[in-house]
């Protein structure tokens, strides 16, 4: 993609592009793992392996008893997650901007759809999203183009240069690229050659002021 066009529209990823989820999913899962009586991962083991949604991780990791660790880690994550919600540094400022600009937001997460939105509704943000899909709320999860379809309807915007997609994990890369979106690293000022290599992101932004500041010169 030689030429950046100016984006009409931006579907954001949620955990760790907007907001710090690292601690409490780590807990979660720290939790859940216990609970099934297995060792539990380091927070860097769980930096590095938490990518898609629970439908399409937990059955390769826990087979016929998936459903049950889904429901452990769920109760583990709803007990706290509101409350230890943290909003990333200059994200607010930056969703202000976009949105005085004339663009349309959306987002597009692996988490599960209904926690995802309380979380949105509980920060206010549902006047930034007219579109918030989670996991489970279209017929496939991130990398698959799906919910990047849904999150645009309505938009008057078509998958493509018009519309970036910004994540910080190459599971965001890969669905960016998959729905014709442009792909967009936001906060990852060196991305790993090793996780990044397949997918490549088309911009890279340290942070949120540098991603808008950026659009203001297109």
């Amino acid at each position: 993609m030689s030429v950046i066009e100016r984006p009409r529209a931006i579907i954001f990823d949620w955990d760790n592009t907007l907001v710090d989820s690292w601690p409490t999913i780590h807990d979660a899962l720290s939790t859940m793992f216990v609970a099934m009586g297995m060792s539990a991962w380091t927070l860097d083991d769980t930096k590095a392996r938490v990518r898609n949604s629970l439908r399409d991780t937990f059955p390769a990791l826990f087979g016929a008893r998936w459903e049950e660790a889904r429901n452990l880690y769920l109760d583990a994550f709803r007990a706290c997650h509101i409350e230890r919600l943290t909003v990333l540094p200059g994200v607010t400022e930056m969703l202000d901007q976009l949105v005085a600009e004339g663009l349309y937001l959306a987002v597009v997460s692996n988490k599960t759809g209904a926690l995802l939105r309380a979380e949105a509704a509980h920060l206010g943000w549902e006047r930034y999203f007219p579109n918030i899909l989670g996991a489970g709320d279209a017929s496939a999860d991130k990398p698959d183009p799906a919910p990047v379809r849904l999150a645009l309807a309505g938009s008057g915007v078509d998958p493509g240069p018009q519309a970036w997609f910004v994540g910080d994990t190459a599971v965001d890369m890969h669905c960016a690229s998959n729905s014709g979106c442009v792909p967009v690293l936001l906060g990852v000022p060196e991305p790993s050659e090793e996780e990044f290599a397949n997918h490549r992101p088309t911009l890279v932004f340290g942070d949120c002021a540098s991603l808008f500041l950026h659009i203001r010169t297109l």
